[in-house]
């Protein structure tokens, strides 16, 4: 059956398809400027570059020449890694203590994940500082010093949202399954690691995607803690890249590809995943 097409719908569509060409259009910009020469991107910044009529890939080749890009990308990649394997273990640990266990002040830690959910890094970052520097890894010198000392503030900023998320699939997930297991024998752990994690694969993969992510583009909590060279991550050297580059609107497109496009190629990849694990556990029965 054809679906009937009402002026409600018409609206609806027209909105989403301006959104969504609001929203990809400055990435295009982006992408299309990164292969102008320098000299015609304040000339003609919105035609398409074509083969002689200024294409070029001179702008990567002095992007890669002039900055560290690897040694950049290996650092957001060990922090970032790091960071997602360490706030799924601990979430989801948590998330199952929560919902499956009774306890004393179990009400009480709710509580207080929710509260962490309203408190910006911005207020918490001096005294983190300043314990981290009295435990000798901030400031230190060291660079996997360094690194752990931006790692663990983005694991506690990251737990609050990931236990949340993960609470709420976990609830839905129906208690019979485990006590089945345990009446077969199985321990707690093996519960957790046979039945919920196999369940909850949906929320458990948007708790690592959205953690990764935020890890990545964090800016503020890395340049906080990350001065020498050899320690910058990609977010930092985008944010050196802005402020050397002046003029040069050519390096600073091609510089924004090369750290921006592998992460929407990540995004785009696994939004399945993340559109799934969000609405997973909102329907029960």
């Amino acid at each position: 059956m054809r679906k009937k097409i009402t002026p409600t719908k018409v609206c609806t569509y027209v909105v989403l398809t301006f959104w969504a060409l609001t929203t990809l259009y400055p990435f295009v910009w982006v992408i299309l400027n990164s292969f102008r020469e320098k000299g015609l991107i304040r000339k003609d910044s919105f035609s398409i570059p074509l083969p002689g009529s200024g294409l070029t890939t001179d702008n990567y080749a002095k992007a890669m020449e002039r900055f560290d890009f690897a040694n950049a990308y290996l650092n957001s990649l060990i922090v970032s890694i790091a960071v997602t394997i360490a706030v799924v273990i601990i979430a989801g640990l948590a998330a199952y203590g929560l919902v499956r266990f009774k306890f004393k002040l179990r009400g009480a830690c709710y509580s207080l994940i929710m509260a962490g959910m309203m408190f910006p890094v911005f207020s918490t970052i001096i005294p983190v500082f300043r314990m981290e520097a009295a435990w000798g890894i901030a400031s230190s010198g060291n660079r996997w010093l360094s690194l752990l000392a931006v790692i663990l503030p983005q694991i506690a900023g990251n737990l609050c949202f990931a236990i949340i998320v993960l609470m709420g699939f976990i609830e839905s997930v129906p208690i019979e399954l485990e006590e089945s297991a345990y009446v077969d024998g199985c321990n707690v752990f093996q519960v957790y690691f046979h039945i919920i994690i196999p369940a909850a694969k949906s929320s458990f993969a948007t708790v690592a995607i959205f953690s990764f992510l935020w890890s990545y583009n964090d800016l503020f909590t890395q340049n906080f803690f990350l001065r020498v060279p050899r320690e910058k991550t990609i977010t930092l050297l985008l944010n050196e890249i802005s402020s050397q580059a002046g003029v040069d609107y050519g390096l600073m497109a091609s510089s924004v590809v090369l750290i921006v496009v592998p992460v929407l190629i990540v995004y785009v990849l696994l939004q399945k995943h993340i559109v799934k694990g969000l609405t997973a556990g909102a329907v029960k029965g």
